[in-house]
């Protein structure tokens, strides 16, 4: 794979699949959080473990949220849920 490119055709709704093995070589994982961005014309990806502070749209708040309970141990997880639930009653009686 080394200094062959992968070529790929953008759909029409802008979207691209990274194929597996490059997936695999930058350790990403369905639920991860990729950061976009363009350097000198060039697009860029990359895996982040945290979202930048100045990024609160609530897609970014989602995604955060979502990659942040998969590391979660399943007594964290239910004790969260259990918050959640309570606070949706308290917003919505």
């Amino acid at each position: 794979m080394a200094g062959k490119g992968i070529y790929k055709v953008l759909d029409d709704k802008g979207r691209i699949l990274i194929p597996k093995e490059l997936r695999a070589a930058a350790e990403m994982q369905p639920g991860d959080i990729i950061k976009l961005g363009i350097q000198k014309g060039v697009i860029t990806a990359k895996k982040v473990d945290l979202i930048e502070v100045g990024d609160q749209s609530p897609q970014v708040v989602e995604d955060y949220v979502f990659s942040a309970v998969k590391t979660m141990e399943r007594p964290t997880l239910l004790s969260l849920a259990a918050r959640l639930i309570a606070l949706l009653e308290e917003n919505n009686p």
